[in-house]
């Protein structure tokens, strides 16, 4: 059976890439794999967060991504859509391309935020970095463009 990969951030382009990820495996009769990796706050300074509360921090949001995970996998399930879900904590590049070579992935379904390329090239793109050592054909979702709002007159 074919995979899709559907590496999710929950934030507002997460949507648009369910919904592609949705389309690709009914049409290839595919299963979904919906994965999140949660980041580790960074800490930048002395004052930052003590290691013990990193550890709290890293272990709530852990399980708030597991129970919308969960939410995603339960709806999706009752469309008939075959559906499991998987999460990892660190790097999302690594973890994206581990998880994509772990569940054998077809394809990877993955949105982008549409930064510029000067954020790109000093914060790095996650998607870039998945694109460059993907195992398999990446399909990447435009970010979701804000309607403008109409003036009254």
């Amino acid at each position: 059976m074919k995979i899709v990969l559907t590496p999710l951030d929950f934030s507002n382009v997460s949507d648009s890439v369910l919904k592609g990820a949705i389309n690709l495996a009914r049409a290839i009769e595919g299963r979904l794999v919906l994965f999140h990796v949660i980041q580790p706050p960074v800490i930048t300074s002395e004052y930052g967060a003590v290691l013990s509360n990193v550890r709290e921090i890293v272990a709530v949001n852990e399980q708030t991504s597991l129970k919308e995970l969960k939410r995603h996998q339960k709806k999706l399930e009752a469309t008939g859509l075959k559906v499991s879900i998987a999460q990892a904590t660190g790097g999302p590049v690594a973890h994206i391309l581990e998880q994509a070579k772990k569940s054998r992935a077809s394809y990877i379904v993955m949105g982008s935020h549409g930064h510029t390329a000067l954020y790109d090239l000093l914060a790095g793109s996650t998607a870039t970095g998945v694109i460059k050592r993907a195992p398999c054909p990446v399909v990447i979702m435009p970010p979701v463009k804000k309607k403008k709002k109409k003036s009254k007159k």
